[in-house]
């Protein structure tokens, strides 16, 4: 069986998160979506749009399955892979609704951390739901607001219809401040294709590492920042793993995102980089063109993330 993609949403606490779960259950949009929520009960699925029920998977008209986390999400991704086994439910994707207030990092290291999940999903993306006319509430309240955008590939600016024109692009420049490689789509009651969310592929191979215009800020204590390294000299391979390695241990809890196009020295193919946490990984893209420039181009999400010192120890890791 062929690997099931996965989108996680996540997003504030009265984002338009459960309107956007409910508007995928509802829509006729032709996808077979597996959606895993924390409580069925809490987005309120309307009764006339189950056709279905099997103790926690629910059966949806417009051929979606719903599914409820009670215990443990490997608990709801197990049962729904061997319902899919055995032939009792059809899908061809996952959703799944993280908590207003969670961190997505822990949700993510569950795929690559469980081997059975691990052969039988991948993360196809990250998305979140940001309330724009609310935003700035939710990150002067804590940090989770922010935590939310750092780790999206997709970010939904919703309720654009209460904000101008200038107030929607003050906005996006604050969001791209905080993370400049996701891709904001403004929207009124969370209303989007759903072609948009699916199929981004953002931890497999990329021909091109997206960085949006933003502005480097400077770093609060309880804040998340981003920055991006450029290095034209080649890497050595050994000396980056090693040093990737050390950063992880000590400040792993602080790095939510960071993702990168590497230039290695004595191989004529790119290396694309991901990570989450301390959890990271590279793999063999495709060769460099000739007319490409051989930049390393790396971009680091985190909390209180110094970005001379990664300039400075990077440098360590060039190739001789």
């Amino acid at each position: 069986m062929a690997q099931i993609p996965v989108t996680i949403i996540t997003g504030f606490l009265g984002s338009g998160k459960t309107t956007l779960l409910n508007n995928i259950l509802s829509e006729e949009h032709g996808r077979k979506l597996a959606v895993i929520v924390n409580e069925i009960g809490q987005i309120g699925i309307d009764n006339q749009l189950i056709v279905n029920t099997d103790e926690e998977i629910l059966e949806m008209t417009n051929g979606c399955i719903c599914c409820t986390v009670r215990e443990d999400l490997l608990v709801a991704l197990k049962k729904l892979l061997k319902s899919k086994q055995e032939g009792k439910t059809d899908f061809e994707g996952v959703l799944i609704e993280t908590t207003g207030l969670a961190n997505p990092g822990p949700i993510i290291s569950t795929f690559f951390l469980d081997p059975t999940i691990q052969q039988a999903f991948y993360i196809d993306g990250v998305v979140t739901v940001v309330d724009g006319y609310h935003i700035q509430k939710h990150m002067e309240k804590g940090i989770e607001a922010k935590e939310q955008m750092a780790f999206a590939d997709i970010i939904l600016l919703n309720k654009v219809d209460l904000m101008n024109e200038e107030k929607q692009r003050e906005l996006t420049v604050e969001i791209q401040s905080v993370n400049p490689t996701s891709r904001i789509i403004p929207c009124v009651n969370s209303h989007v294709d759903v072609e948009e969310l699916l199929n981004i592929h953002t931890f497999t191979t990329k021909d091109k590492l997206g960085i949006y215009q933003h502005e480097e800020r400077s770093s609060h204590l309880e804040g998340v920042t981003a920055f991006v390294i450029r290095e034209e000299r080649p890497l050595d391979l050994a000396k980056l793993n090693a040093w990737m390695t050390a950063v992880v241990e000590e400040l792993g809890e602080y790095l939510y995102r960071y993702k990168g196009i590497l230039s290695i020295q004595g191989m004529e193919e790119r290396v694309v980089f991901q990570g989450v946490h301390a959890l990271f990984a590279g793999q063999v893209d495709r060769k460099w063109r000739d007319d490409e420039p051989r930049v390393t181009e790396i971009v680091f999400i985190g909390k209180g993330l110094n970005k001379e010192w990664f300039v400075e120890h990077m440098k360590d890791c060039i190739g001789e």
